[in-house]
């Protein structure tokens, strides 16, 4: 899947923007492929897979575009 990131936190996850998709969607600096969280910025476009979690779907696999 694509999206763009669109708030990071300083506690190590943010959200991404789906495409195609109103809702954000979560992702934890764990699941980062290929790139610190320090290296992300909003706006960045990334692409991800999603899994549910006990909270609701995350992002994983996630990689700069």
């Amino acid at each position: 899947m694509n999206g763009t990131i669109k708030r990071l936190t300083d506690k190590g996850f943010g959200f991404i923007a789906q495409d195609g998709a109103e809702k954000d969607l979560f992702f934890h600096s764990s699941a980062l492929v290929g790139a610190s969280f320090d290296e992300l910025r909003e706006g960045d476009a990334v692409t991800f897979d999603t899994e549910d979690s006990d909270k609701g779907p995350r992002a994983t696999n996630v990689k700069r575009a």
